[in-house]
């Protein structure tokens, strides 16, 4: 009874507009009053600031700070420009190069939002002028953008890493084969949609524009080079490779690019902040919510629960993405991950999935959710940036979304896909 008490509190407030952060505090908060537990209602705040105090989370307001001084200091056009020399003559023309641009550009930012809202501009753009339907521009865009948060480095593995313990550069190898099957997925749809509707392309690859807008964007490429071979190297932890990764993109911005000037950076600092304070406030309320569901057995139950519902862990597995999917259709990613991951960890553990594997699991889940009406982050976005109504985008967006669950089912019932790069480098089962 209490379970159901504390999670339809918490449902309940969210279906009513309730902010994420503010509903998680409030159910917890409330439960306590209600039992007159005063004594614990004191250990708000230091509950509240122990959860955003972990070293390694101190990686996402560097990772955010790298993706917005990418987007304003020139790399992701110098990027932009090369994926399509690469990319551009294949059918589809400037929506194969928009997926290729947010693969490349997903290993610095690390974040889908800052993929949709910087990279995803200069890709509108470049569509709008040469002609393509402005739907299927913003769709390819959105979808795209998904990438960033599974292919490495990523901002939504470093969080799973700190409520789990999981090791943060095994996540970020278990991402890489998934992220490159997402990027293959949307290809192929590409592909299908622009021979179905005759969309342009270039005639010939430009080998002199490959090698042209390779050199010069060599330095931008060279990014997530520098963080992943930093990281296995040994130089400096996942948490250090987010500082490596600013002070790295202010240098090619500032000194290199010079397109962004010290009049610049406060904006660009100030947008960090304001970005990280939503993120930490909603890790912060979901430290004593946490809290809350340990202290009440709440995990213990759900395992009971499931594992009398079915002790079959394809079916369970399959129960928990299906919940992982609806949520994501109403809550961000983070509110997601923060909210679902102690509940959900004890059962895939018991069942036997590799903590590694459910990672993978959860953010794809969570990309997902971010191009499903009625709350995806990216869908806005995009359908803002684009000037198109989210009812049209979703419509264009059903084959990409078809691409991404194909991946994402590969996945869950695949966990070579996931664990076997991670296992390959570091050593594992």
């Amino acid at each position: 009874m209490t379970t159901f008490l504390i999670l339809g509190a918490l449902i309940a407030l969210i279906i009513f507009g309730v902010p994420i952060a503010l509903a998680l505090g409030v159910t917890a908060v409330g439960f306590y009053a209600l039992q007159g537990d005063f004594f614990i209602l004191t250990m708000v705040p230091q509950r509240m600031f122990s959860a955003t105090t972990g070293f390694t989370l101190l990686a996402i307001p560097f990772f955010i700070l790298a993706g917005n001084l990418m987007n304003t200091g020139g790399i992701t056009t110098r990027i932009f420009r090369f994926a399509d020399a690469c990319v551009g003559h294949i059918r589809g023309g400037l929506g194969q190069v928009n997926v290729l641009a947010s693969l490349f550009f997903s290993g610095m930012s690390g974040a889908a939002v800052a993929d949709a809202a910087g990279l995803g501009q200069v890709e509108l753009q470049a569509m709008n002028d040469r002609g393509y339907d402005r739907d299927f521009s913003a769709a390819i865009t959105a979808a795209s953008s998904t990438i960033g948060p599974v292919f490495p480095p990523s901002i939504p593995f470093v969080l799973y890493s700190s409520i789990t313990g999981v090791s943060v550069a095994k996540l970020f190898l278990a991402g890489v084969v998934p992220g490159v099957l997402m990027a293959i997925a949307l290809m192929v749809a590409v592909y299908i949609v622009a021979r179905i509707h005759k969309m342009p392309r270039r005639d010939h690859i430009d080998w002199k524009e490959i090698f042209t807008s390779g050199l010069d964007s060599a330095l931008s490429l060279f990014t997530p080079v520098i963080i992943i071979a930093g990281i296995f190297g040994g130089i400096f932890t996942p948490t250090e490779a987010g500082a490596v990764a600013s002070a790295y993109a202010l240098v090619l911005s500032m000194l290199v690019y010079r397109e962004v000037k010290p009049r610049d950076l406060p904006k660009i600092v100030w947008e960090s902040l304001i970005h990280t304070i939503r993120v930490m406030f909603v890790i912060a309320a979901a430290g004593f919510f946490g809290w809350l569901l340990i202290q009440q057995r709440i995990p213990n139950q759900l395992v009971e629960a499931m594992l009398g519902f079915s002790d079959n862990p394809a079916v369970i597995l399959a129960i928990i993405v299906f919940i992982l999917l609806v949520l994501g259709m109403f809550l961000e990613g983070i509110a997601v991950i923060v909210l679902t991951v102690p509940l959900f960890l004890p059962i895939v553990t018991q069942i036997g999935i590799d903590p590694v594997q459910f990672g993978v699991i959860m953010i794809m889940c969570s990309m997902v959710g971010l191009l499903t009406p009625p709350v995806g982050m990216v869908l806005f976005a995009v359908g803002s940036i684009a000037g198109i109504s989210v009812g049209r985008l979703s419509k264009a967006l059903m084959p990409y979304l078809f691409g991404l669950c194909l991946v994402l089912l590969g996945v869950v019932t695949i966990p070579a896909l996931s664990v076997w790069l991670p296992n390959l480098v570091l050593g594992g089962n």
